[in-house]
């Protein structure tokens, strides 16, 4: 099975980077009039990964909801590569030799989609991740790849030609690390990398989820959701590892709920949902979504919080992560999450000079 595949073995928030790659190669896919990534499609076929049944705490929980559950949460904010693209794309128009920086760059394939045939990229990870990468995508010419970690200042003696410029991306990775560890971070970047530019998302300091987003929805369709979702998480349950389970059922024993599953077993857990009334299920999977979500640690309310940090850094612009993308080729549902991403904040994009 699968043995002309390469098998992937990562574990941790390494293993998000598959999700990503998911995510990138089913927009692709659906969406290719939107946003398109061959190399995404290409990887995807090549490697040998089960995305149901991620490392990431309940990462394959969240995939099955969203493949199987006909929610659009998984993959769509992958979208924020067409962004990046953008920025990238108007930042060498000006600077057609800059050095560009992908930092935490997994198995991205953005140099491909916008390589001007003169800039020099770099593709920053942690070793074991660059093996991977490495593997599948060897480097090509005007790529060099850095295995380090982005909190290691000494990958930045590995970048040439800054005098040509120095622009960075770095996608859904500064979520996963301490604030005082993102302070360092910048102020290594204007230490080493004086105007340089970065590009970046982050999530909202009082994100509450998508719990609001779901109450939109009218009630019988609300109920269609849990029911799709909890045939989701059953799917999961039977092929995830049993430390996986034991998290699940640790978050089941923490809810403020007025019964618990009788035992830790599947069948005890679904007995447990039936017998919930529909507001009980309600809570219970808000109180999921929240369990999901542990583990991100930065997140960022107001940008001015980086430029008190260290005044060598300024704003040049930040939007919406959905912001100008056209939504005519998506379902309505699709849409409706955008929107209301867009209208609460709830993930935006930063551009900084630094």
């Amino acid at each position: 099975m699968h043995h002309d595949k390469v098998k992937i073995n990562l574990r941790g928030i390494s293993a998000s980077m598959l999700r990503c790659l998911w995510g990138r190669a089913q927009l692709s896919k659906k969406y290719g009039s939107l946003f398109y990534d061959a190399k995404s499609i290409e990887l995807v076929e090549k490697i040998d990964y089960d995305f149901s049944v991620s490392d990431v705490p309940f990462g394959g929980i969240m995939f099955n909801i969203s493949v199987k559950g006909n929610l659009p949460e998984f993959g769509l904010f992958t979208l924020r590569a067409k962004q990046f693209d953008d920025k990238i794309r108007a930042y060498i128009a000006e600077h057609p030799r800059a050095s560009v920086i992908n930092l935490a760059a997994g198995l991205d394939a953005t140099f491909y989609r916008v390589d001007n045939g003169t800039i020099r990229w770099y593709d920053l990870d942690l070793p074991a991740v660059i093996d991977v990468r490495r593997q599948l995508l060897p480097e090509p010419d005007r790529v060099t790849y850095i295995a380090k970690s982005l909190l290691d200042p000494v990958w930045c003696k590995d970048i040439e030609h800054t005098e040509n410029g120095v622009f960075m991306i770095a996608g859904g990775i500064f979520m996963w690390f301490e604030e005082s560890e993102i302070k360092q971070f910048f102020s290594m970047l204007a230490d080493n990398f004086p105007d340089g530019e970065i590009v970046f998302n982050a999530l909202l300091k009082s994100d509450d989820g998508f719990e609001a987003w779901i109450d939109m929805f009218p009630p019988e369709q609300r109920g269609a959701m849990r029911a799709a979702w909890v045939k989701a998480l059953k799917d999961w349950w039977e092929k995830a590892p049993q430390d996986q389970k034991d998290k699940l059922n640790d978050v089941i024993a923490a809810l403020e709920t007025p019964t618990k599953p009788k035992g830790e077993g599947w069948a005890d857990i679904e007995l447990w949902w039936d017998q919930l009334s529909d507001k009980e299920q309600e809570w219970v999977v808000r109180d999921f979504m929240t369990a999901f979500r542990e583990g991100r640690r930065w997140t960022l309310e107001d940008v001015n919080e980086i430029m008190k940090w260290d005044n060598r850094i300024t704003v040049v612009d930040q939007f919406p992560v959905f912001k100008n993308i056209p939504r005519d080729s998506l379902s309505s549902d699709t849409r409706r999450l955008m929107d209301y991403s867009d209208e609460r904040g709830k993930s935006r994009i930063f551009h900084l000079r630094v």
